[in-house]
C-alpha cells in the first residue's frame, strides 16, 4: 500500500497534493479552496478527484475490482461469514475497502461507480463461488461474463473478456484470501448478474465480445467524469504551454515517460473539446483506436474490419493510418500525433 504521507510534498515552502492514481499535482489554489477535511482525505488516498473550485468527485470501482471483491469474499467465507467489506489491492498499488458479503463459499459484490453518472455497469452484481483445491488458483467465468468471439491481437477466440490488469487483481485477491483461510488453493467461478443484458448497452458487440460484460480496469478505479470535472480538465488544457492530450490510462502512463517536460492530461473521448483550446506545443498521444476514429471518423469504412485493433499490423492499417495522419496534420499544423502500442512502443507518429 502506498504511504499516505508521500502524497504531500513540499514545494517552495508550501504543501501540494499529488493524486496517487493519476500522478497529477493539484494546484495550491484548488487545495486551499477545499475546506472539508474529509474531502481532502479522500483526495489524498485516491478515492476522489479534486476540482478547481475545491469540490470533489468520488471515484468508483471497476468491474475488475468488484469481481475481485466478490472472489475474495467467497474464499474467505469458506472459513467464516463475511459482512461489510473486503480489502483489495488495486493495479496501481492502492489498497481499498470494497463492500462485499460471503457465506459458505459464495461471495457477492455490487459495483460502485462513484460520481460517474454515465457508467452503464453501475450497480451490477458479481457473484463468486469458491471451493478448496489441492494447490493453486483456478478461475472459471460463468454466466454474464463476456467471451471473445472474433480474432483479436491480444485475446484468443473463446477466452473470457477479462483484461490482464483485472485478472491479476482478481488473482491477487484470491491469493490473499487462501492465505488467510489457510487452504492450499481454490477454484473460483465468477459470474455477473444480468451481464448479458447490460452488455447490450456497451461497445462489446462491436469489438467482438458476446454473452456478457467485460471485466476491466487498468487502475481499479472508475474516473468520475461529469460536466463539472470536464470544465476542470479543460482549464488545465487551456492554461498549459506544452501539453500532451491522452485518451486513456495506458497513454497517460507512457506519455509521462516520453514527454517529461510537458503537461500530460487525460481527456479520453473529449479530444474534440480539448484540441481547439490547447496552446503552444500540442501532442496527441495514446492507443490508436480513439485517436484515429477522432481524426478520421470513416477510418473503418469498407475496410473489412470491425475494429481498429484487429487491423493493426496489416498493410491496410499502414495505408489508412498514414493517409489519415497526413491529412489531419495538414489541417492542424503544429499538432504532433504519436500512436502507441499497449507496451509503450511508438507505432506511428506524424508529422
Amino acid at each position: 500500500m502506498r504511504s499516505s504521507l508521500s502524497l504531500y510534498q513540499s514545494n517552495n515552502g508550501g504543501d501540494h497534493v499529488i493524486d496517487p492514481v493519476s500522478g497529477f499535482c493539484y494546484p495550491a489554489s484548488w487545495i486551499s479552496a477545499c475546506t472539508s477535511v474529509e474531502a481532502r482525505e479522500a483526495v489524498k488516498v485516491g478515492l476522489a478527484v479534486l476540482t478547481a473550485d475545491g469540490t470533489i468527485r468520488k471515484r468508483g470501482f471497476t468491474t475488475g475490482t468488484t469481481a475481485a471483491a466478490a472472489s475474495k469474499a467467497a474464499v474467505l467465507s469458506i472459513k467464516s461469514q463475511i459482512t461489510g467489506t473486503v480489502t483489495i489491492m488495486t493495479p496501481v498499488g492502492i489498497r481499498v475497502s470494497v463492500e462485499a458479503q460471503g457465506v459458505n463459499g459464495h461471495g457477492i459484490s455490487q459495483k460502485y461507480s462513484g460520481d460517474y453518472p454515465g457508467d452503464v455497469t453501475a450497480g451490477i452484481t458479481f457473484h463468486a463461488s469458491a471451493t478448496p483445491v489441492a494447490n493453486g488458483i483456478e478461475i472459471t467465468c460463468g454466466e454474464g461474463i463476456g467471451i471473445w468471439k472474433r480474432k483479436n491481437p491480444r485475446y484468443q477466440i473463446g477466452s473470457p473478456a477479462i483484461s490482464p490488469p483485472a485478472l491479476s487483481e482478481i488473482q491477487n485477491a484470491i491469493t490473499e484470501a487462501i492465505t488467510e483461510v489457510g487452504i492450499p488453493g481454490a477454484h473460483v467461478i465468477i459470474s455477473a448478474e444480468n451481464g448479458k443484458a447490460i452488455a447490450t448497452h456497451t461497445l462489446n458487440a462491436k469489438i467482438g465480445v458476446e454473452e456478457g460484460i467485460s471485466v476491466l480496469g487498468s487502475t481499479g478505479f472508475v474516473e468520475p467524469w461529469d460536466d463539472h470535472l470536464e470544465e476542470t480538465v479543460m482549464e488545465r488544457v487551456s492554461s498549459a504551454q506544452k501539453v500532451v492530450l491522452t485518451t486513456g490510462r495506458i497513454g497517460l502512463m507512457h506519455a509521462r515517460l516520453l514527454f517529461p517536460t510537458h503537461e500530460v492530461i487525460l481527456v479520453g473521448s473529449r479530444l474534440g473539446h480539448a484540441l481547439p483550446i490547447a496552446k503552444g506545443e500540442v501532442i496527441i498521444c495514446g492507443l490508436p483506436a480513439l485517436i484515429l476514429k477522432y481524426i478520421n471518423p470513416k477510418f473503418l469504412d469498407d475496410s473489412g474490419y470491425d475494429s481498429i485493433e484487429e487491423m493493426i499490423g496489416t498493410d491496410e492499417f499502414d495505408h489508412r493510418s498514414d493517409e489519415s495522419l497526413s491529412h489531419f496534420c495538414e489541417q492542424h499544423p503544429g499538432v504532433h500525433i504519436v500512436l502507441l502500442s499497449r507496451e509503450g512502443s511508438i507505432i506511428k507518429e506524424a508529422p
